[in-house]
């Protein structure tokens, strides 16, 4: 059965569903149930609401769209194809999930111009929004004039039921109502199946009422497989509500027109197969070849590529007013955008001297974006409820809350897998803003995700982690970080740094900020600094510049040592006193400082060679966590002082001695070792 003729709309939409599904059926795999069942909602917001210029993917005041229910990409790559997107061809739509295509398996924004974020583990993407919503209010109060309005834009999130399902949306979205975010517009695809089947299995809840308590302005379209009129009105109100977040539960059937596998788990996360897409067809009155977009569809939503010029030009015309009004705001919001930096921008980091008194390295981070937020007004972050121990407080500014959104200091309230999804989304706004999100190090296992997908996604963001040992004492095991440092280690494209007093602290910044700017052409990237509770001494040696190359000699007695002492962190000191006493004992000693595995590894081999010559074999690394990892420097994982097992409740100090971390051990260890 083939039916006569579709409305306009019905072509669009149904060029949204086949697109998907043909993509899917060719790579034999893949998510079409949800783009299916969503195209009708999408087709609305794509054509009537969202403000974005194609041929321009990354205009600043272009609306986001942030398909959270990633599994469900093939809804964004068809959007983005259909509507004029360069970069997604219909021959980019045949090569989904397959290698090097710009149609990955999930949503990936370093691959695909107009995808805002990565999305695929389920709940990110919304959080990810939330952030994207708080960068445009704290830019919107940065910049905007009574009478020039130079960032004005809506963040819209789909999302379905598992991401409603999992822990981090509710942490974000409860902030979000808190914040009273009036341009986040989540609609929400109610189709009540996840992959294990109806989700009444395990999900009974009235998300609605949940979303009203945490502050939402709530609404309901109970037909979305047809009703666009209703879908319409629903985004019109939302967009009214200025004072308040907007979340719309729109109902509608996943895999929409199969005859067979509609409304089942079956169109979850499966190609339909040959048979149920002819029958697709067939049901749909779809008569068109695979791949193939009818010209009436395809010219309608190419219209966007016209309408989005027009708001780019529009943008631009005012924000030149702009510039002649309000030279001083327009310079800084133009090098914001543009991801510079001013010059010699560095010279505000502190600097130290084995003089200066001794401090934890915690509060001289504190200092430290103290320092960075008077030269870099782009800084913007906050702790997860910890400010008074992490010591990130910016003294200058107050509290951003709602309707005081000019202000930097965010309150994440106890959300640490929140707060790392929403920093990302601040980086990813991609206008410049420095985000920086902190906590304890041992809570880095609650926003373990959110930190790798900000390695994964290019977010630059600035992890600020304190309590970065044992030392931190009586909260005991609990607390007390000891796998952290290897396992973050790990994550492809983190720099992780363990700064050993005031002056690596800068350094560690120095990287962090530049690392954020992608400065060098360098793709923007996060960097992950860990911090101490105890006092630490200001050790000669160390500065801003050495800290940049991850290691260095920082104490040698020329010619060929007999043993190489490696410290981070708090322990750096222990192996400077260490060598003191061995030289007093005749022993040729080098002290090498190793904040940074990662940053080591980039310099080149001639380098890493001059710190650690292959022919010098003895070796002991000290470092208040796991081994694991250690032989790459030490030769053998046995030539450490480590934590290989979980903390103790003690003070701090006297968990550093019970587990070996004094200078008497170190000496013991390293003669041991020098045999």
């Amino acid at each position: 059965m083939v039916v006569a003729s579709q409305s306009l709309e019905d072509l669009c939409i149904n060029s949204i569903r086949f697109l998907a599904i043909d993509a899917v059926q060719k790579a034999n795999s893949g998510h079409p149930g949800l783009p299916m069942g969503a195209a009708p909602m999408a087709f609305v917001l794509w054509d009537r609401f969202m403000r974005y210029n194609p041929k321009n993917p990354n205009w600043i005041n272009r609306d986001r769209f942030v398909l959270s229910a990633g599994h469900g990409c093939m809804l964004q790559y068809s959007l983005l194809h259909l509507t004029g997107y360069d970069n997604v061809t219909l021959d980019d739509l045949k090569q989904f999930r397959q290698w090097g295509s710009k149609t990955p398996g999930h949503p990936e924004n370093f691959l695909t111009e107009g995808v805002e974020v990565t999305t695929g583990p389920l709940g990110q993407g919304i959080a990810n929004g939330v952030g994207l919503a708080m960068a445009e209010a704290h830019l919107g109060a940065m910049f905007n004039k009574p009478d020039a309005k130079i960032v004005d834009h809506h963040t819209y999130v789909i999302l379905g039921d598992g991401c409603n399902m999992e822990g981090i949306s509710g942490e974000a979205c409860s902030l979000a109502g808190h914040l009273g975010l009036g341009k986040l517009i989540a609609i929400y695809d109610d189709n009540n199946i996840s992959i294990d089947g109806h989700t009444e299995l395990a999900f009974t809840e009235d998300v609605m009422k949940r979303f009203e308590a945490y502050g939402w302005h709530v609404q309901e379209v109970p037909e979305g497989n047809t009703d666009l009129d209703a879908i319409h009105k629903a985004l019109e109100n939302a967009k009214s509500v200025t004072d308040k977040p907007s979340f719309i539960k729109v109902t509608t059937t996943i895999g929409f027109g199969s005859p067979n596998k509609a409304n089942t788990h079956g169109v979850h996360g499966a190609a339909l197969g040959d048979d149920e897409v002819a029958a697709t067809r067939e049901h749909l009155g779809w008569d068109y070849d695979p791949f193939v977009i009818p010209d009436d569809a395809l010219n309608h939503f190419r219209k966007a590529v016209e309408r989005g010029a027009s708001y780019e030009a529009e943008w631009n015309q005012a924000f030149a007013t702009y510039k002649t009004k309000y030279p001083q705001e327009a310079a800084l919001f133009e090098r914001m955008i543009n991801y510079e930096l001013p010059a010699d921008w560095h010279k505000c980091l502190p600097t130290y001297t084995p003089e200066s008194k001794k401090d934890a390295t915690r509060n001289q981070s504190g200092a430290t974006l103290n320092a960075i937020v008077e030269t870099l007004p782009e800084l913007f972050g906050g702790s997860a409820d910890l400010a008074p121990s992490n010591k990130t407080l910016l003294k200058s500014s107050g509290d951003f809350q709602k309707g005081q959104y000019e202000n930097k200091n965010v309150r994440f309230g106890v959300r640490e897998h929140g707060m790392g999804a929403i920093c990302n989304g601040i980086a990813l706004h991609k206008s410049g803003l420095l985000p920086y999100g902190a906590t304890f190090l041992i809570f880095t296992d609650y926003m373990r995700n959110a930190i790798r997908l900000s390695a994964l996604s290019e977010a630059g963001v600035i992890w600020v982690m304190t309590h970065d040992s044992i030392a931190l004492g009586e909260d005991g095991p609990t607390h007390q970080p000891v796998e952290q440092i290897a396992s973050l280690r790990a994550i492809p494209d983190l720099v992780v740094l363990r700064p050993a007093d005031g002056n690596e602290t800068s350094g560690a910044y120095k990287v962090a900020v530049e690392r954020a700017k992608g400065v060098g052409g360098k793709p923007t990237a996060p960097t992950l600094l860990a911090f101490s509770r105890q006092g630490l001494p200001n050790l000669a040696g160390t500065s801003i510049e050495n800290t940049e190359k991850g290691g260095y000699i920082l104490s040698d007695d020329g010619g060929t040592p007999d043993i190489i002492l490696i410290g981070t962190g708090g322990e750096l000191q222990l192996c400077v006193e260490a060598a003191e006493r061995l030289r007093g004992e005749g022993k040729k000693v080098r002290v090498v400082s190793l904040p940074s595995w990662e940053l080591f590894e980039e310099q080149d081999d001639a380098y890493k060679e001059s710190v650690f010559p292959s022919s010098v074999t003895s070796r002991l690394a000290v470092e208040a966590g796991s081994s694991l990892g250690w032989a790459r420097y030490t030769i053998s994982e046995d030539n450490t002082i480590a934590v290989n097992t979980f903390g103790a409740s003690a003070p701090g100090g006297v968990a550093l001695e019970k587990f070996g971390f004094t200078v008497d051990n170190v000496v013991a260890k390293a003669k041991a070792i020098m045999g």
